[in-house]
C-alpha cells in the first residue's frame, strides 16, 4: 500500500519503481540521485535549486516550468500545460495548475501539476491548484497526491471534492506542515472523501508519515 512513497513535507516526495522520481524537492535532509525531477512552478518552497541540487545526479533529467527551468543546471527539460513527454524513459503529460478564488497562482503563468506512469500505474501530482475544471477529465489515476491546506492552494473541503472527481485508487494529501496547514487539515480530507462516498468510495486515503 504505497510503500514506494515517500513524503518529506509540503509537496516534496520520492516515488520509487523502474526508476526513482522527486517531485519538487524540499527541505531535502539526505543526497540522493533521482532518475527524474518534476518541478510545478517557480516560488521557492518548490524549485529550490539547492535542494533539487542534493538530488541530481550525472544522469538525472529535470522536468520544470519554463521560469523555473532558467534557473537550473543539468538535463532540463521545460513543460506547460498541455505537454506530453517523455524522461527517464517514462510518460510524463503536464497539466494545467491554478487558482480560481485567488491570487497567488494565475492561470496565465502556465504552472503544472504532472500526471507520469511507470509500472503500469499513473501517479498525479496536482502542484499549487485549486479544484479546477480539468480535472474532471483525469483518468485512471493510481495514486492523486492533492494540496489540502487552503490559502494558497485547496481547501481539505474542495481536495476531497478534487479526490472524488479524480477517483484514484489512493490519494494522499500533501501541501501542509511546512508553510501553511497543519495534519488536521489530512485528516478532515480524509473524512470528507469519506463523507462525499457516503463511506462507500473505492478511494483508499492514505496520510503519509512525514521523513
Amino acid at each position: 500500500m504505497l510503500d514506494n512513497i515517500t513524503w518529506f513535507g509540503h509537496d516534496s516526495f520520492k516515488i520509487t519503481g523502474e526508476i526513482t522520481v522527486y517531485t519538487d524537492p524540499y527541505k531535502i535532509k539526505k543526497a540522493d540521485a533521482a532518475d527524474l525531477i518534476l518541478i510545478t512552478h517557480s516560488h521557492f518552497d518548490h524549485c529550490c535549486p539547492e535542494d533539487i541540487a542534493k538530488v541530481t545526479g550525472s544522469n538525472t533529467v529535470i522536468v520544470a516550468t519554463r521560469d523555473c527551468a532558467a534557473t537550473l543546471t543539468g538535463n532540463v527539460k521545460t513543460a506547460a500545460p498541455g505537454d506530453k513527454l517523455t524522461a527517464a524513459g517514462i510518460e510524463i503529460e503536464a497539466v494545467a495548475a491554478y487558482n480560481t478564488n485567488k491570487s497567488f497562482h494565475p492561470k496565465t503563468n502556465g504552472w503544472v501539476g504532472y500526471i507520469f506512469a511507470f509500472a503500469g500505474k499513473r501517479y498525479y501530482i496536482a502542484g499549487d491548484t485549486d479544484l479546477i475544471p480539468e480535472m474532471k477529465s483525469m483518468h485512471d489515476i493510481y495514486a492523486a497526491l492533492l494540496p489540502v491546506s487552503g490559502t494558497y492552494v485547496m481547501t481539505a473541503d474542495e481536495a476531497a471534492r478534487a479526490a472524488i472527481e479524480i477517483a484514484p485508487k489512493y490519494a494522499v494529501p500533501m501541501h501542509y506542515g511546512a508553510i501553511v496547514g497543519s495534519i488536521k487539515d489530512a485528516q478532515r480530507f480524509a473524512a470528507e472523501v469519506k463523507r462525499l462516498s457516503g463511506g462507500a468510495s473505492n478511494i483508499e486515503t492514505v496520510i503519509l508519515p512525514q521523513h
